[in-house]
């Protein structure tokens, strides 16, 4: 901003005019600014979305029985497939008070507020002052006053479209972490699930094992009886009471595991643990059917890869705010103000002040400090380039790894738990042959140790598709519609 100096002024013109002197030299001056903002032109390259690798099909969903989404996810968010309204609660939850949420929310509104910052930078800025000064001196007693007010202005024409490509970037910018934190809510909202139904699986684990420790206080019993009657060994009341302590050890790990369980999903809603409980319920088993979308969609719902492609969008404009520097950079200013020794003299237009100016600046030689700032924001778009297409990359490898991991699972739990029921079916015949004196209490020991581990293993497959189910829902973006 340029001001004249107090003593500086302009009398008649200013009386016989009636008004502002200023008036004529700013529509002058603002009529070489308009020409300068329609003349403005672009300078960083046109941007257009990397391209990526756009299988037509998913390799691991070939064959596959896709379920149509209109009769699952428009009955609500993803999470509510699941039928549980216990977890329809923790995940609302998970909105308003994870702090992983509510610091992404913070760092989107901090690039909402650099996008209004960028934009300020494409208007004129208005600046307002006055002065008050009081002067005297040697032997002179007398004493001066020097009152001042003046308005001024200042702008940048945005010639090269430096100004606006900074603009463009922040919002960009801004744009990307919107996608950040719409990724954000989706994790927490995926750990949270695969936190509660690991608990309720405990929940379903603890259970078992409460009722295998009663089973094997009473086959305890029994052997105690029979060795009481002299027709069991000590050694086998010795294996029973082996068994039972096992089954109790393995009791105690299963609540410590809840406990840690229940003490992460206090953490993910923002709670102390002291302060937060999960009651033991029946676990809900439900797999809900996962309609599978193109994998072109995929690169429209992922929020990962959306951030990743609105950050080359942000780089590709620094490579303009760069290259701006090959150019004049050019100003505007203006000022008018008043002065006088009294207060009251400030309304008379004679002591009127008024500047106007144009700058205009070059760099000459810099030994190619220009050329290292444009090469280092092209080499910075290169690098978000690349790091788009690994995301997209691994995002259809995620997918894939789902997919294969849905298919053997649903094969695995069949097979457990016809596995499970012939290892019950081997335990119930060893337990009544032992009581009939045919088999030794070894073999009671081992089936009954087998029956345990295969009822165990078929509650970790159901436990293990809910779980692959959770991770392909976020694996395709949190739902299965593309973006409008």
């Amino acid at each position: 901003m340029i001001r004249t100096p107090s003593t500086h002024r302009h009398t008649s013109n200013a009386n016989k005019a009636g008004g502002l002197p200023i008036a004529r030299p700013l529509a002058s001056l603002a009529g070489l600014a308009l020409a300068l903002a329609l003349g403005g032109c672009a300078v960083g390259p046109a941007y257009q979305t990397p391209s990526t690798p756009q299988p037509a099909e998913f390799k691991e969903a070939r064959g596959w029985q896709p379920a149509a989404p209109a009769d699952t996810l428009e009955r609500g968010p993803w999470w509510q497939l699941f039928g549980d309204p216990q977890l329809d609660e923790l995940v609302a939850a998970v909105e308003v008070s994870n702090q992983n949420v509510a610091a992404a929310v913070a760092s989107y509104a901090q690039a909402r507020a650099a996008v209004g910052e960028q934009r300020a930078a494409l208007f004129p800025s208005v600046d307002l002052g006055g002065a008050a000064n009081r002067s005297g001196g040697g032997g002179d007693t007398r004493s001066a006053s020097q009152y001042k007010l003046d308005i001024g202005a200042s702008w940048e024409p945005d010639v090269w479209g430096k100004l606006r490509a900074g603009a463009n970037g922040a919002q960009a910018g801004a744009a990307a972490s919107a996608a950040d934190l719409a990724a954000a809510r989706l994790s927490a909202q995926g750990e949270l699930a695969l936190d509660y139904f690991s608990l309720r699986q405990a929940d379903a684990q603890l259970a078992l094992l409460e009722a295998t420790v009663r089973g094997y206080a009473r086959v305890l019993e029994i052997t105690q009886n029979r060795f009481g009657a002299g027709i069991a060994a000590r050694s086998d009341v010795l294996q029973a009471q082996t068994q039972l302590a096992s089954a109790r050890i393995d009791l105690v790990g299963l609540a410590r595991q809840r406990a840690q369980l229940e003490h992460a999903i206090a953490v993910l809603l923002g709670k102390a643990p002291a302060d937060f409980s999960l009651a033991v319920a029946p676990w809900r088993a439900t797999v809900p059917e996962v309609p599978l979308a193109l994998p072109s969609t995929l690169l429209q719902r992922r929020p990962d890869i959306a951030a990743a492609e609105r950050r080359v969008a942000a780089a590709n404009e620094q490579i303009g705010v760069a290259r701006a520097a090959y150019f004049p950079s050019l100003s505007l200013s203006g000022s008018y103000g008043v002065a006088g020794s009294a207060v009251g003299g400030l309304l008379n237009a004679s002591n009127s002040l008024w500047s106007l100016g144009l700058s205009a600046g070059q760099s000459l030689f810099n030994a190619g400090a220009t050329a290292a700032r444009v090469g280092g924001a092209e080499a910075g778009r290169d690098v978000a380039v690349a790091h788009y297409r690994q995301t997209v990359l691994a995002a259809f490898a995620d997918v894939e790894n789902q997919l294969a991991a849905t298919r053997a699972l649903l094969l695995q739990q069949d097979l457990r738990r016809l596995a499970s029921e012939a290892a019950d079916q081997v335990e119930t015949q060893m337990l009544n042959r032992y009581r009939a004196g045919q088999v030794a209490y070894t073999e009671v020991v081992t089936a009954q140790n087998t029956a345990l581990a295969a009822r165990r293993a078929l509650i970790q497959a159901q436990a293990d598709r809910q779980t692959t189910a959770i991770a392909l829902i976020q694996s395709l973006g949190g739902g299965w519609h593309a973006t409008p």
